[in-house]
Parts: structure tokens; sequence; C-alpha cells
């Protein structure tokens, strides 16, 4: 029944700087003329025909790989996407295509997917609307760009995080708005991970918050943001949110992003089966309803390719990279004690469908390294409520519950030799970094590998959780400092995001993990085995 209600829904190297002109107009018709003062409001839908359209929150791409990439951008009113993309930032001789009408139904969101480009190969790209009757009504174009994959072992980097705008910290631009992103942007991966957690969905924010130091905390303030989202309308809202941001808007222009979801996207801890009934923040209390209403709107407003309908999915990255994006939640069974000692529709974490496809796609990989990339992490503990788990760990011991499943993977990567396999994620709201060794587990047939951690990107920090023994993991470093109190505040600085350097002449890995002003904190190198 869960699987059926959810199939219904069909739905890089250094680069060139965009010039200060360019950016400042995307900047500008991204929030639909508003100026950076503190006081947005929501750009209002202009449905005149008199009135061009105009690019309200700026543009993006997304899944790049060798010879594709999605671009995304949001139009005032009905109108035609058009996109003109080329190696120079001059566009002296630029390749042109059609995208789809933006419309109503869509929020006036609208995303194509370009084909036919060169692996390598820095673009850059503009998007106009125009007017569905007249082509000479259009708007100011928006600039942006991105790096193809490379098809011979050229050096790759990418960053990854999660969690933004959680636990009611929202764009205080007094505090110069969310600056993790501009972090981001300054060190120009070939793309970005948004490991989930995209919005806060379930996070209302009040205007202004009292901090421990004295200082408030002031957001800037939203409708979609002053409640928890129930209807399309508002979980749209609390995309858009985001890109009010002025470091989010530039970030977008210049950093491809692959995304997945966690909860947050609908509300805490959430399960097809979680009873909203004495939640009274909570009018809807269908979790079917607000699942749709949340999933239409996360593949609206992130960059996923226009004919994928499902959030797993695999990203190839030239002959040193590919990328496996799981989700966690489509498929999961209730939230439980989580110590079943046999597998069934309880026990489901990835679903059969999903750990599946994921055993097939990285035995076929041919990427040196195989990144997986999950919305929560393996052998931390996550509690639901006081006897409920909330990922699969559940306390030391064998694998039972929903540790069946990962088992399962972890034995079959074993059984076939798949070696070279990370594992990245968030979720926690503090960066670490797990290896994880057989002679260390209770469940001893699986490969060494190591589990990343980051986050959050803006929103309250925590941490630590407790391990659980059953697949060995040790924490190799912590971002908590000893007696930390949680639910810090962005300001506070506990603010992560991690980054990959691929090295293309020998395939050494990388990973560092960076504080929210660029600063970097830890790294190791991951060498290869061939």
């Amino acid at each position: 029944m869960r699987r059926d209600f959810f199939h219904s829904f069909k739905m890089n190297s250094p680069r060139k700087k965009i010039s200060r002109r360019n950016f400042c107009s995307n900047l500008l018709f991204a929030t639909g003329g508003l100026a950076a003062t503190g006081a947005f409001a929501a750009p209002a839908i202009v449905t005149s025909p008199q009135l061009r359209p105009e690019i309200q929150f700026g543009v993006g791409s997304g899944d790049v790989t060798a010879h594709s990439a999605v671009i995304w951008s949001r139009s005032s009113r009905p109108a035609t996407m058009r996109v003109e993309v080329d190696t120079s930032d001059s566009f002296k001789r630029p390749s042109k295509y059609r995208g789809p009408v933006a419309r109503l139904e869509t929020d006036f969101v609208s995303k194509l997917l370009i084909r036919g480009l060169r692996p390598g190969q820095e673009y850059f790209y503009r998007v106009i609307f125009e007017d569905l009757s007249n082509s000479k009504i259009s708007s100011t174009p928006a600039f942006g760009s991105f790096r193809t994959a490379p098809v011979r072992t050229s050096n790759v980097s990418f960053a990854w995080s999660g969690d933004t705008a959680g636990q009611g910290f929202g764009i205080d631009v007094e505090r110069g708005g969310m600056k993790t992103y501009d972090s981001i942007t300054k060190l120009r991966p070939h793309f970005f991970v948004h490991s989930g957690d995209t919005i806060y969905a379930d996070n209302p924010m009040e205007p202004e918050m009292k901090l421990d130091d004295g200082t408030v905390w002031k957001n800037l303030m939203v409708p979609e943001k002053a409640k928890v989202a129930e209807t399309l309308d508002e979980f749209r809202g609390n995309h858009r949110y985001n890109m009010l941001d002025k470091n989010v808007l530039e970030f977008n222009s210049r950093i491809p992003v692959v995304a997945q979801w966690d909860d947050h996207e609908v509300l805490n801890n959430w399960y097809w089966e979680k009873s909203l009934q004495d939640d009274k923040r909570y009018v809807v209390k269908d979790m079917r309803k607000l699942v749709k209403a949340a999933r239409q709107a996360f593949f609206e407003y992130l960059p996923i390719s226009p004919a994928s309908n499902t959030i797993y999915r695999h990203i190839p990255y030239g002959p040193l990279l590919d990328v496996f994006i799981i989700d966690l939640r489509s498929f999961r069974g209730p939230n439980s004690f989580n110590r079943q000692t046999s597998q069934s529709w309880q026990t489901d974490y990835l679903g059969s469908e999903q750990l599946n496809w994921l055993k097939r796609a990285l035995l076929n990989s041919r990427g040196l390294w195989k990144v997986i990339c999950s919305d929560m992490p393996l052998g931390l503990i996550i509690a639901d409520g006081k006897s409920a788990y909330e990922n699969g760990s559940n306390g030391n011991g064998s694998p039972l519950g929903r540790e069946i499943e990962i088992a399962d993977l972890l034995f079959f990567m074993w059984l076939r030799r798949i070696q070279n396999t990370v594992w990245l994620t968030a979720d926690v709201h503090y960066a670490a970094s797990h290896y994880y060794s057989p002679n260390n587990a209770v469940f001893q047939r699986f490969l060494p590998f190591w589990e990343f951690v980051s986050g959050p990107l803006h929103a309250g920090s925590f941490g630590p959780n407790a391990l659980d023994n059953t697949f060995g993991p040790e924490v190799i470093y912590s971002s908590v400092p000893p007696k930390f109190k949680g639910n810090r505040p962005p300001s506070d600085g506990h603010q992560f995001f991690g980054m990959v350097n691929i090295e293309g002449a020998s395939g050494v890995m990388n990973v560092a993990h960076h504080e929210r002003d660029g600063k970097k904190l830890w790294n190791t190198n991951l060498y290869p085995k061939v």
C-alpha cells in the first residue's frame, strides 16, 4: 500500500568569475526587485499580460553529468523558459534551448534538462522568460554557471552538508544571512550534495529570538514561515524562503546541487503511519496529504531532472566518482523499538526495490570511488521519543530491525568485493568522521569503510550522538567540544560543511570538515584499492 501510494506521484575545477553586473542583475530580479535591506517580502505573483515576466529567486543547476545538466528558474507569471548556454560568459555563440512553460500548476517554476554537452567543460548559461503570445515581451536575463563531469581522470571536488533554516533560525540580514553557503561558493566545488532537511516545514519562526549572550536574533519573516506547512503553497513558500537569502541566491547560480530529502521537508521523524491526532499545530491530520504536497514542492523547487520520479538516483561524475543518492523516508516502515529478529514491512528502511537498485548500481559502477549519500547516519543512535528509533541503529548487538537491511547491503558489497565505498550524511547537526571496521563490529562480514557526517548549514547545532557497535564505528573526529550545550544559534559558529577533493593522477580522496567561515578543521586522505 505504501509503495503503491508513493509510485502514484509520477511526477567543479575553479571557475571564471561571472561579472558583477550579471550577478547583481540576477540577484535583483531573483527577489522581484527588492533591495537587500532586511525588510524582504515575498514577491507578488504578477499575472497582468501588460507587464513583462520577471525572474524570481534566481537560477540554479543540478544533477550535472558529463553530457547533461538541469537548469531551474521561476517566473513571476505564465511564460516560456528560454535558456542559452555557452563556453564563454560573453555568449557570442550560445546554444539555445526552449524550456517548458512556467504555469500556475507548477508555481511558475520551470526546469529544463539540457543534453549534448561536452565533458569536463565549464558552461555559462542565461535564462529568460518570454510572454506566451509575444516573445518580444520578456524578462531581464539571469545568469549562472556549471562544469560538466570529466571523462578523463582529472581532479574532482564537491561539497556536502544538510539542515537549512531549522530550530527557528531563519535569515537574519544584520548577521549576514546564511553565511555557510557563501563559504562553500568561495571554494568553488564542482557540485554540492544537500543531504536533506533542505527546508524545515515543521519549524515555524518568530520575528525575534533572544539569545543567551543577550543579543536578539531577527528573522526575516514571510507568512509561510509563521506556521507549520500543511498546504502545497505553504510547502512551496518554505522553499522560496531560503532563496530570499543573498548567499543562497549566489550559491545556486554558481554551484550545481544534488538534492535529497530527510524528514523536515514534511515534518520531524515522519513515516507513513505517523499519527498527528495529538499535534494541535496541524489541522491536516492525514500524513499522505502532507507527504504528497511536500514531495511535489520538493521536486518543483530542487534542480532534479524533470524525468525523475524517485529521489534515489545515480549521478555519474567521470571515471573517478559515482554518486548514489538514497532515500530513507519514502519506503520505511514505522518508527518502532526496532529490534525485530526477522525482516518484514515493519523493518523496511530502504525498502526492497531501492535496496535491489542500489546493489545493482554499485555492482555496475565503473567509478573508482563510490560515494553513497545517505540522509541519515549508519552507526549513530537517533531516538524517536522514549522507546522508538528514527534511523537504523538501535543499540549494541547483532543486526536487528532496520539493521537487517544494512547488514544485507554490507554483506553484498563484501561478497562482490565492491571496494572504495564512502558514506556521506548529515541530520545530527554536528560534524564527525567515523571509521567502520569489522574488527570492532558484532556483524563482521563487510569491507572497512568511512562515514563522514556534516551540518548544519544554517540551523541549531547539537551533538554528539551515541555509537552503536553493530557495524563497529569508531569516532576519529568530532566537532563537538566538551560539555557542549545543544541548540546553539548559527551565530555561535557551529555550522559545518564537508569538502571532498579527488586527485586525478593518483585517485587519492581528501575529505575535510570546514566551519561556517570556511576554516578547515580536520582532513584525511583515503587511498583507493585497485
